[in-house]
């Protein structure tokens, strides 16, 4: 199963909590703003990955499959 990161850029604030929870997925650029190195989520990161978008206060991104 492969899983693709998508991310409402306008609705994040920048409260990080999604790169705290799994860095190797979720970065912020230099405003804070969540961005993905590439939007396909790599193998054994999938759960850290659900839970980083689950845990987003902002809703702003999803785990979806592709």
């Amino acid at each position: 199963m492969t899983l693709k990161v998508v991310i409402d850029k306008a609705a994040c604030c920048g409260y990080g909590v999604c790169a705290e929870i799994c860095p190797d997925v979720y970065k912020l650029d230099a405003n804070g703003i969540v961005y993905v190195d590439d939007e396909i989520v790599p193998d054994g990161q999938e759960e850290l990955a659900r839970e980083g978008a689950e845990a987003c206060p902002q809703a702003a991104l999803a785990v979806v499959e592709v």
